[in-house]
This record gives structure tokens, C-alpha cells and sequence, in this order.
């Protein structure tokens, strides 16, 4: 069994609260517009595994060390994440296919700054956006979220409200 935090859009913005709503987690993943290195920096400060994908705003040192798309399994979950990917019905171009390719079983996406969890019945895959977590942006409320993978199995997913957004 795995506890993951999820993150995206941070746009450079630490908040102290990711340790606190984060500490325990196996994992930290986090679905791009990072900023800076810091971020990624404080975030392995909280636990040693982070994944991350670059954003449409990630250059540099960011970009570089950060892929576009991380396809990756997590017990016996298959799991699908990049910045830009739209959601089911809506998928960004050329991700539906990659999708289809891939099989996962959880697909994570950030970008829109809006709070999204929905199943595709059509691919059999939970979609996820953790919405924002940093300040800049028009989200309302900015959020985080907690989920837990234990064998084939996604659960206990947690939305975790840290305020005003931008």
C-alpha cells in the first residue's frame, strides 16, 4: 500500500501546509508548472520519492530535469501523467492515443487549475487534476490532494482546501 500527495501548477509558490497535508505519504507526485528547482528541492525535504512532469511555464533547470510524460506503475496501477492532457472526453491532442497505448489505470494531469476527478468508462482509467496549488492563476480555492494505491485498487482519495487562490 501506497500513500501518494498530488500537486500541480505551483507556479514557484511553497506553501508550509504541503509538509504538513503530505508528510507520511510513500510518494509525492506533482502534474507541472512547478517554477523552480526549490519546489522540487522542499518536496523530496518531505519524502525522498518525487515524480514530476514539466509544465507549459518549466524551463531551464526545471525542464531539463523533468520529462513531458511519466508512464510509471505503482503496485499493480498503472499510471499516466503530464501537464497538459485534457480529460475524457476532451483529451489534448495525440493523449487519447497514448493513452489507448499505454492501458493505465490512473491518468493525472494539471494545467487547467480546476479540481477534476472523473472515471472514463471508454479507456477504464481514473482521470485526476489536482486542480492548483500555488497562487497565481484563476482558481477560487487553491488544493492538494491524497490518494491511496493498495495492490490494483485506487482509494481514498482526499481534496485537501488551502485557501484563496490567485
Amino acid at each position: 500500500m501506497k500513500k501518494i500527495g498530488l500537486l500541480s501548477d505551483t507556479h514557484s509558490c511553497w506553501d508550509d501546509r504541503y509538509a504538513i497535508h503530505f508528510a507520511g505519504c510513500d510518494e509525492i507526485w506533482h502534474a507541472g508548472d512547478i517554477g523552480c528547482l526549490d519546489t522540487l528541492q522542499r518536496l523530496r525535504g518531505i519524502c525522498p520519492v518525487v515524480r514530476a512532469v514539466r509544465g507549459n511555464i518549466d524551463h531551464g533547470p526545471v525542464a531539463r530535469m523533468c520529462p513531458e510524460i511519466l508512464d510509471f506503475k505503482v503496485e499493480d496501477v498503472g499510471v499516466w501523467m503530464t501537464h497538459i492532457g485534457g480529460y475524457p472526453g476532451r483529451y489534448a491532442p495525440g493523449v487519447r492515443r497514448m493513452l489507448i497505448d499505454s492501458r493505465p489505470k490512473l491518468m493525472i494531469a494539471g494545467h487547467s487549475h480546476i479540481l477534476k476527478v472523473m472515471y472514463d468508462p471508454e479507456l477504464k482509467l481514473l482521470h485526476v487534476n489536482p486542480g492548483a496549488a500555488g497562487y497565481h492563476g484563476w482558481q477560487k480555492v487553491r488544493t492538494l490532494l491524497r490518494l491511496t494505491i493498495d495492490g490494483d485498487e485506487v482509494k481514498d482519495l482526499e481534496v485537501i482546501e488551502l485557501g484563496k487562490g490567485g
